[in-house]
């Protein structure tokens, strides 16, 4: 039940993703590229917790992507409002 919790959130980042993806080619604004890739970052962290060596949260590899995908955040929103 874990595992398909983990995909479906997995595919809701990637779906975020997509999006923003979308709005960046529109209006060419790099927060929206960065919003991109941070939500992909989030997706593949969801799919690291599922490998085997990681399950149950034991390996804090898993969660190098989210913390990269949320300093990306922060300077993204940084850099637009300076």
């Amino acid at each position: 039940m874990i595992e398909f919790i983990s995909g479906m959130a997995a595919m809701g980042f990637l779906v975020a993703a997509l999006l923003f993806v979308r709005y960046w080619r529109k209006t060419r604004d790099t927060l929206f590229i960065a919003f991109g890739a941070a939500f992909c970052l989030f997706a593949l962290s969801e799919g690291l917790e599922l490998l085997p060596e990681n399950y149950g949260g034991a390996s804090s590899v898993a969660f190098l992507p989210r913390l990269l995908g949320f300093c990306l955040l922060i300077v993204a929103i940084l850099a637009k409002n300076l």
